[in-house]
């Protein structure tokens, strides 16, 4: 697997990734997948070749990166493409100016994945679209 992760203006993309892991896969509804805040992020795309694997989203608000709509397909899992994924997103919220700190929603079962890559739960369990998740933190 020979995977190019860089900041994309493909959305169509990026929410077609999305679609397939969290709408079919994952239950979430569209109307909580599609959410609005699309316009104002910057977009993360992950190609094997010529086909896409993954995604994640970066919105930046004071001195704090939110990550999110973080996506690996199926058939890609397993590979490290999911922290290479995360890599990338800190790489682009770190090039951002005022930028000092990322948080992101990990669902319950990805926690021991997000603390590997020095991220830290902070705060109660919370339902998001019917999967239980804690917010984390990494300092940049």
């Amino acid at each position: 697997m020979t995977v190019r992760i860089a900041q994309t203006d493909d959305l169509d993309t990026c929410l077609a990734l999305r679609r397939q892991v969290f709408i079919e896969e994952q239950s979430v509804s569209e109307a909580e997948e599609v959410d609005g805040l699309d316009g104002s992020a910057l977009h993360l795309l992950a190609v094997d070749g010529t086909k896409p694997v993954g995604t994640a989203r970066l919105l930046l608000k004071g001195e704090t990166a939110k990550i999110g709509r973080v996506c690996v397909l199926h058939s890609a899992r397993g590979t490290g493409l999911g922290a290479k994924l995360i890599q990338s997103v800190l790489d682009v919220a770190r090039a951002q100016p005022g930028i000092a700190r990322a948080v992101l929603g990990a669902q319950i079962q990805a926690l021991g994945f997000y603390e590997k890559l020095g991220f830290a739960a902070f705060g109660p369990v919370y339902d998001d679209a019917g999967i239980d998740h804690r917010d984390m933190e990494r300092i940049l």
